[in-house]
């Protein structure tokens, strides 16, 4: 019997539990009493300006590239630079062995005063032919022949003074100089290498890393949004061909000197249908090198009364479709279509779906249902101190 007793209170219990948890159902559960209204954040939509922006993909390139080959044959002696480091054009690289080039100098030389020699005996000859001439006491073709070997001489001198100059230039190119300024890359060949002159291999690269480039792609649907919004006045401010650009790095540190939109490429690639676009940016601490992979954010105009929704306040449907729920005048829920074109900071700049005034809710969505009440309350970000009615009403 004491069994009997005690199953009945434990069944007293659980019916006693279960009718006030029906009792709780009935009056609104979570959300208060039945017929309760729920409190949603809200924020409202006004024109506001924005600077609209785009974000590319994009690799860095050299201002300026070139491979350091020979101009003359010979055997490499000696590298003048330590690799790696920062050149200037003119500083010398690599020494040729100059040997032969500098008995070929000499060689030249000697023709050349050889020839001037002979200049000086045909010179005086032609004077005394031309004297004898005069006075009849030659024949004319003994002073024409004396004449010619005078130019002969004369067209000699010429010869054996451009192969001086053309044995001082090779010569000077024994000595491998830098073309231009910038970083140089690890020494392709090391001394005691055979060279030839243009040949196809370099010797070393030098790159040009400050300011450096970053090429970019743009599609052209973009491009021609972009301008057609300039055209009619929709933004402004900002030309598209001088914007300025910002970097974020891979590891999603922001390059800290901003960069100058250079020009856009004339011509589409036809396999991506987007256009190359080239910033110039200073890269004075070497932070960028070329092919490192960066992400661009271009400023492209300015909107002077663009409708910004937060980006919490905005879902999308089974379609994909933005949507957004809206407080009406009445305080009934409305889900609002909304048209996105990009995200400005935080926010997503809407095109259609949403008009000045309308109170578009961000906190408290999953107790609003479209077609029922709510009670709208200005949302206040928690990194913000509440007022005091926006603390009374919640």
């Amino acid at each position: 019997m004491p069994r009997v007793r005690g199953a009945v209170v434990v069944i007293a219990i659980a019916v006693a539990t279960g009718l006030t948890a029906c009792g709780s159902g009935k009056q609104g559960g979570a959300n208060g009493p039945q017929g309760h209204v729920p409190d949603v954040g809200v924020v409202t939509i006004e024109p506001q300006r924005a600077v609209l922006t785009a974000e590319l993909p994009g690799r860095a390139s050299p201002l300026a590239v070139s491979d350091v080959r020979p101009q003359v044959s010979g055997i490499l002696k000696a590298r003048l630079f330590a690799e790696g480091s920062v050149v200037t054009a003119g500083q010398p690289l690599y020494q040729i062995d100059d040997t032969l080039y500098a008995t070929a100098l000499d060689s030249a030389k000697a023709q050349l005063a050889s020839a001037q020699a002979a200049l000086t005996t045909a010179r005086l000859k032609a004077e005394r032919y031309k004297a004898l001439r005069a006075e009849k006491m030659i024949s004319q073709q003994d002073n024409d022949d004396a004449q010619a070997a005078l130019q002969q001489a004369e067209a000699a001198i010429q010869l054996y003074e451009a192969s001086v100059e053309t044995a001082r230039v090779n010569l000077g190119y024994t000595r491998i100089t830098a073309p231009i300024n910038g970083k140089i890359s690890r020494s392709f060949l090391t001394q005691g290498a055979l060279v030839t002159a243009n040949q196809t291999q370099a010797l070393a690269t030098i790159s040009t890393l400050d300011p450096i480039y970053v090429d970019m792609n743009q599609s052209t649907g973009e491009l021609l949004a972009l301008r057609q919004a300039l055209a009619v006045g929709d933004i402004s401010g900002q030309s598209p061909d001088t914007a300025v650009v910002t970097l974020t790095l891979e590891d999603g540190t922001r390059y800290p000197h901003e960069g100058t939109l250079k020009f856009r490429e004339i011509v589409v690639n036809p396999t991506t249908g987007s256009l190359t676009l080239r910033a110039q940016f200073p890269n004075p601490d070497g932070w960028l090198l070329p092919g490192m992979f960066v992400r661009a954010t271009i400023v492209e105009g300015i909107e002077p009364a663009a409708l910004l929704v937060p980006q919490r306040g905005v879902s999308r449907d089974e379609k994909g479709n933005a949507t957004a729920l809206v407080v009406e005048a009445d305080g009934t829920v409305q889900r609002r279509q909304l048209t996105v074109s990009q995200t400005v900071g935080s926010n997503w700049l809407v095109e259609s779906g949403i008009d000045p005034g309308d109170r578009v809710i961000v906190e408290g969505l999953q107790y609003a249902r479209p077609g029922e009440k709510a009670n709208a309350v200005a949302f206040v970000p928690h990194d913000q101190p509440q007022t005091a009615s926006a603390a009374a009403a919640k």
